[in-house]
């Protein structure tokens, strides 16, 4: 092994900082970095899990534990017995928090975070596709959710960063490259100018044209401003893939929810891409069984499935987050919620199926990953018949489908 292990928790923000941790970490083979996720309780408890498993297969490794859920509740970390160091969200790119004489426990207050992106990273080890943070923090507060308090308030990396850090990644080999951030649609007011995500990605087209293909991760639908929207739907170098950040698919949740669209301008948004981009793959966040919610309203959430045509659906039942408004409303019972989350899986299951059938018979590009797989311009997950350099653009005409699995036929 050739120095520090990262176990990555969580967003594609975590995956793009876990590379900036690796190379701060340098040459410590005995290290083993626990990035890890807040989001849910469920994924605390897979934190929990991770650090006693890398304890358990490397006994003499020191843990550090970092992300969300360290910064949220350092003490809970430290407490473990497996765990040497725990680091803060800002601490986690200071090399000195990976030293041996390094404090126990570095984790400040995250609320006085005002830069972002100290740790621009040229490579990622693991990955075809690289993640480039472009944003990082939240201004808002929708009552459910603690990653605000793990995160910090809303900032933007400039422009120039980000474009420079893209070229670099081009230069090594990269086609494919992912905004990241916590909210990226916020981008830009804190900037000089107050920039856009829409004029951000306009620039990073205009100035690495040698990029073939430019993701966004996931994203706020009631942000996408008319510039946006047109990059979206009429540059072809912007693959065909949202994933929104919908949560719910009824209005008096979503008002509870403290969220910042209705059920309407959702399905609005989702229907004038389509018109304009009918190629345009539907990702979506949904939580179930959020509290006060009815049979009702988890009805109008269930609909939004084929209302948005939303083909990579991730549903979460409730968790309930302490220190969160939500926790403090009156609660749907945990089965409720579970039976209501697998409804939307089963629903959000049979439309995926449907829409990877119609790719049968059709050429898709698609960019080869490790495993002999790859995933094509809509993000379709397909199975290739021969191997070939991770990374590279095949153009592959798909025979048939498997096990959730678009299958390629031989040249």
């Amino acid at each position: 092994m050739s120095g520090a292990e990262v176990i990555t928790l969580g967003c594609r923000l975590n995956m793009a900082e876990s590379e900036a941790m690796r190379m701060l970490a340098g040459d410590a083979d005995d290290l083993v970095i626990v990035n890890s996720c807040a989001v849910t309780q469920s994924a605390v408890r897979q934190t929990r899990q991770a650090i006693r498993k890398a304890k358990r297969d490397r006994p003499d490794a020191r843990v550090f534990v970092t992300g969300c859920a360290a910064q949220i509740d350092p003490g809970t970390f430290a407490a473990m017995p497996e765990v040497a160091h725990v680091i803060g969200n800002r601490e986690k790119f200071e090399a000195e928090s990976f030293a041996g004489d390094a404090a126990r426990v570095r984790v400040a207050d995250i609320m006085r975070v005002r830069e972002t992106a100290p740790h621009l990273v040229s490579g990622f080890a693991s990955h075809s596709r690289a993640f480039v943070e472009v944003q990082n923090g939240c201004d808002h507060r929708c009552t459910f959710c603690i990653i605000p308090y793990g995160r910090g308030n809303s900032r933007s990396v400039p422009a120039g960063l980000v474009i420079d850090r893209i070229k670099a990644l081009i230069d090594d080999g990269y086609r494919e490259v992912v905004l990241t951030g916590v909210d990226v649609t916020s981008y830009g007011p804190d900037l000089p100018g107050s920039p856009t995500l829409g004029g951000l990605v306009e620039r990073i087209l205009r100035h690495v044209p040698e990029l073939p293909r430019l993701r966004l991760s996931s994203i706020d639908s009631v942000e996408i401003d008319d510039r946006l929207f047109d990059l979206i739907t009429d540059e072809p170098r912007m693959m065909p893939h949202l994933h929104l950040s919908l949560q719910a698919g009824d209005d008096m949740v979503l008002k509870r929810m403290k969220r910042r669209h209705s059920r309407a301008q959702a399905v609005e948004m989702v229907a004038r891409i389509k018109a304009r981009r009918p190629e345009v793959a539907i990702g979506a966040d949904l939580i179930a069984g959020f509290p006060t919610e009815d049979d009702a309203m988890a009805a109008n959430s269930l609909r939004l499935i084929d209302d948005c045509d939303i083909v990579m659906a991730h549903i979460f039942p409730y968790s309930p987050r302490v220190g969160t408004p939500a926790a403090r409303m009156p609660q749907v019972e945990p089965a409720v919620a579970r039976a209501r989350a697998r409804k939307l899986r089963e629903a959000s299951e049979r439309r995926r199926t449907n829409w990877l059938s119609t790719m049968i018979g059709t050429t898709q590009n698609v960019l080869r990953e490790r495993g002999g797989s790859g995933h094509a311009e809509n993000f379709a997950p397909v199975r290739l018949p021969s191997p070939g350099p991770v990374g590279q653009i095949a153009a592959v005409r798909i025979a048939g489908l498997e096990n959730d699995m678009l299958i390629a036929e031989p040249a």
